[in-house]
């Protein structure tokens, strides 16, 4: 390993057996196994349960290389059964790997889900003795911490009530509380703040960066709030099916974990497929294209040049357009609107080219929609004459000085900051 480096996985795989494994008394086992030999059915197999045999196993992770680096902020994201819970249990210990090396440096802290370690019967101000003995802390460290412990999990008032009594929330918060002020070089965190308030959360995530900036810690988290891995992790690797197929800056991961990659198109055809539910039908939209555009990619002030072509299934007056814009996280970022610019009969072919000025969106991967309306009819409904998932583009910006702008601080430059004299 090198010197920087805390953690260093080769190979790390886990390999389960599908199905239940043991009947739970030896007589029941030896009749299943005797059958098996046989080759006749189990007699203790429910009727219409499935029968596993040796070969159905499942790779809940597959061959994992990766490092980590102390004072590194690493954010694991990935579907459900991707692997990443198996990954955190692997590096603490909690379960064992099939096959492969896990190597690292230091003390680990983990919180892998809520309430770990913590007995019901005993009290608050009990179970951070236990849990603090479960994590590696001795006695006198934990006296000597008890007080930063129970003002930071805002439990004192119920900190020697028996913690059956606690919620689920009030469970994090004196668990975070206890590993948070664990000596521990390596943190480890598995979606357990989703059951904080959001107060908390932030608390939690400024802490946990403040160990990793100040104190060089190393922390793993694992999340699927987007938001929240975006404010805590300087790196993020993407699960899939227990193999890494991503690992690198944390908005392409993010990008890459929702699907929002829309790759080179720079045309789509409208039959039907891509229509959201509206509420009329005057329009039918049939292409949308990039115009005089080999991909999807706009540099600098580059404008987007937006061809749009539709049918007028009935009389048209006065149509309104707006093309709204999302960032990968499918938050709006902005609009553009244009109001009363078509008229037109039925039946008719219509095509119109937009010119939009994305030159204060900041660099990225963008998502857009197009609904067009009708305003002047008070008859009829504001919205959603169409509705219809747009094309997707992808802003590059070059550095223009030296402080680079990171997403985290939003999605739209502004002009700089004036001096009012």
């Amino acid at each position: 390993m090198r010197e920087n480096c805390v953690i260093k996985t080769e190979n790390l795989t886990k390999e389960y057996k599908l199905g239940v494994i043991g009947s739970g008394t030896l007589r029941h086992d030896l009749q299943s196994w005797y059958a098996r030999i046989r080759g006749r059915e189990n007699p203790n197999l429910k009727i219409g349960a499935s029968q596993f045999t040796d070969s159905d196993r499942f790779l809940a992770l597959d061959s994992l290389n990766l490092e980590v680096n102390r004072g590194e902020r690493l954010g694991i994201i990935g579907s459900n059964g991707a692997g990443k819970s198996t990954f955190l249990k692997l590096l603490s210990r909690v379960t064992a790997p099939t096959d492969g090396e896990i190597k690292f440096r230091g003390r680990i802290a983990s919180m892998l889900e809520v309430g770990t370690g913590f007995h019901p019967e005993l009290t608050g101000r009990e179970n951070i003795y236990l849990n603090g003995a479960i994590l590696g802390m001795s006695k006198a460290e934990i006296t000597s911490k008890i007080d930063k412990i129970i003002e930071f999990s805002e439990c004192e008032k119920f900190i020697d009530t028996p913690v059956k009594r606690y919620s689920s929330g009030m469970f994090v918060k004196l668990a975070f509380a206890v590993a948070a002020h664990l000596d521990a070089e390596i943190l480890i965190m598995d979606e357990v703040l989703a059951v904080g308030d959001a107060k908390f959360q932030k608390k939690c995530i400024n802490k946990m960066r403040e160990l990793a900036l100040s104190e060089d810690r190393t922390v793993l988290y694992v999340s699927h709030n987007m938001n929240t891995i975006r404010q805590l992790c300087s790196r993020c690797i993407v699960l899939e099916q227990g193999k890494k197929i991503f690992d690198g800056d944390v908005e392409t991961a993010i990008k890459i974990y929702l699907g929002s990659d829309s790759g080179n198109a720079v045309s789509v055809e409208y039959d039907g497929q891509y229509k959201e539910p509206c509420r009329r039908n005057d329009i039918e939209l049939l292409r949308a294209e990039y115009f005089e555009k080999t991909d999807n990619k706009f540099y600098g002030d580059e404008p987007v040049l937006l061809n749009l072509l539709w049918k007028n299934k009935a009389d048209i007056k006065n149509l309104c357009l707006r093309i709204e814009v999302f960032d990968s996280h499918r938050y709006p970022v902005t609009a553009f609107i244009i109001e009363n610019f078509y008229s037109g009969s039925c039946g008719d072919t219509a095509s119109m080219r937009f010119r939009l000025n994305i030159s204060r969106i900041v660099k990225g991967g963008y998502a857009t929609r197009y609904i067009f309306y009708d305003k002047q009819n008070p008859t009829l409904a504001f919205e959603n004459v169409e509705v219809a998932t747009g094309l997707g583009f992808t802003k590059i910006m070059p550095e223009q000085n030296e402080n680079p702008w990171q997403k985290s601080w939003g999605s739209v430059y502004m002009d700089k900051i004036e001096i009012d004299k």
